[in-house]
């Protein structure tokens, strides 16, 4: 005997989503989806305390089975809707709430065109009969699953599963103990719009958290969309790390990001410790270089780890949810400076692309060149090389690195790594060459730099005050004349 639970999607469609801004459809329903479901309905029933032990009873059962037919995505463009939530205030009319009036917002509502509606959660134990009459009666109340369009009928059955053409399919999504209350706090944060983080993940970590090593990059490469010149990175890194905090808040963890993912402390201000760095990784230091970008690198401060960042796992798997087809996480990134979206995955060991592999940018050399130019950290008053020299030597001790001699760096507006663009535009050339800076930067001097530490130092060589978004990163280089 095993515990059935029985979804019928009633117009034969599952409106349902990965996550915000994520155009693939959820598909099938994940066993947390369905639990939340149940917990609201327990809610709008009035708590009754038969009916939450039973969501308990079900929390604590093992992962259940999902046998679930094939499925269509819909393809569909984006929709532009006005938010929810717009307010007035002393620099907007009031006229702007009015529902025509607002800005408008581009939204995704993927749908799943389903060959069989009904899908079966299976779990191995059945229990008693309060449980399941408990069970049952929630399940009656429950009226859609996903989107409030995506009508659906619930029953729970206690027997053998039936043959049909359903297949099994792994969860990638869980319940556990403890997942009621999580709900419960959502609600009680902010009962008329819950911030619900998705459950855990079926996937375990590749290795444990513990034999990471230091400085353990997340290197994302670039599987669709058009990417940006090399220039543009500082504006696309400041994307991911709002992605990256977006993804806390929509976890509900949006009011402890740790400071080492925001670069800010708790009054707003800019952290004066190390903090996550995001970097391009292009094509440079060959011969055939042209600085194209193939993704770009996620960097934890030279004496942490990604995975000991508090909560960053779960902020990762919410902006990058799991494609099933795919088999891999994708994030899509949207923003100002991209044409069209940007979809990201994470690296694997199959990989062969030398552009994506960090080691050039991590072992140990004594000799180190700027890939992408160094934002000097104040103003010049002499703008001659050796003040520039000076400043270099300074943004070393800044980063945590040796300083090195002055005289043996050398400062120039050409890189010594092949491949990477002028620090500033040649002679003649349009404007539009320059690298994109943060608005608090645009008047910083840019300079490349090759730098003899005269020791061995390991990196990331990460210099300058653009460091955290992709400016003032460094290679090793072989050569030294």
């Amino acid at each position: 005997m095993k515990l059935v639970l029985e979804i019928e999607f009633l117009t034969g469609v599952c409106r349902a989503a990965h996550g915000l801004g994520n155009d693939q459809p959820d598909w099938p329903p994940q066993p947390d989806r369905v639990f939340s479901a149940l917990v609201s309905a327990w809610g709008v029933r009035g708590e009754v305390a038969e009916e939450r032990a039973a969501l308990e009873w079900l929390e604590k059962q093992t992962l259940p089975q999902i046998l679930a037919s094939e499925h269509s995505a819909r393809t569909a463009p984006d929709v532009y809707v006005p938010p929810n939530d717009s307010k007035a205030s002393k620099s907007m009319k009031y006229i702007h709430v009015l529902p025509d009036c607002r800005p408008r917002q581009p939204r995704c509502f993927p749908v799943a065109w389903l060959r069989d509606p009904i899908v079966e959660l299976v779990w191995p134990f059945v229990p008693d009969a309060k449980v399941l009459t408990a069970l049952n009666t929630l399940a009656s109340c429950v009226g859609y699953l996903g989107h409030s369009a995506s009508l659906a009928r619930f029953h729970f059955l206690a027997g053998d599963v039936r043959k049909s053409a359903r297949k099994p399919i792994q969860p990638h999504r869980r319940i556990y103990p403890g997942r009621l209350e999580e709900l419960e706090r959502a609600y009680d944060a902010k009962p008329n719009r819950p911030v619900i983080s998705p459950g855990m993940s079926v996937f375990p970590e590749r290795t444990p958290p513990d034999s990471e090593p230091l400085n353990k990059w997340l290197v994302l490469k670039v599987v669709l969309g058009q990417v940006p010149d090399i220039r543009a990175s500082a504006p696309i890194c400041r994307l991911l790390r709002q992605a990256l905090m977006s993804g806390y808040k929509h976890s509900g963890y949006g009011d402890i990001i740790p400071e080492v993912v925001s670069g800010h402390d708790r009054d707003g201000q800019p952290t004066r410790h190390p903090h996550l760095a995001i970097a391009p990784m292009a094509f440079v230091g060959s011969p055939y270089a042209d600085g194209r970008v193939f993704g770009f690198a996620l960097i934890p401060p030279r004496d942490g780890s990604l995975h000991r960042i508090d909560n960053f796992r779960t902020s990762w798997e919410t902006i990058a949810p799991y494609h099933e087809k795919e088999q891999r996480r994708i994030l899509k990134l949207q923003g100002l400076h991209l044409r069209g979206a940007l979809k990201l995955t994470p690296t694997t060991g199959e990989d062969t692309k030398r552009s994506l592999l960090p080691d050039p940018y991590l072992k140990a050399s004594s000799r180190w060149a700027s890939v992408t130019p160094i934002v000097l950290d104040r103003h010049l008053k002499r703008k001659d090389d050796a003040e520039i020299r000076e400043l270099v030597a300074s943004a070393c001790e800044n980063a945590g690195l040796p300083r090195p001699n002055p005289e043996r760096i050398r400062v120039s507006k050409h890189s010594a790594v092949e491949g990477t663009p002028p620090a500033r535009p040649l002679a003649g050339e349009p404007s539009w060459l320059q690298w994109k800076l943060p608005s608090l930067l645009k008047t910083r001097w840019l300079t490349h730099a090759t730098i003899d530490f005269e020791q061995q130092v390991e990196g990331p060589v990460l210099l300058g005050a653009g460091r955290f978004t992709g400016l003032g990163l460094c290679r090793r280089v072989e050569d030294w004349s």
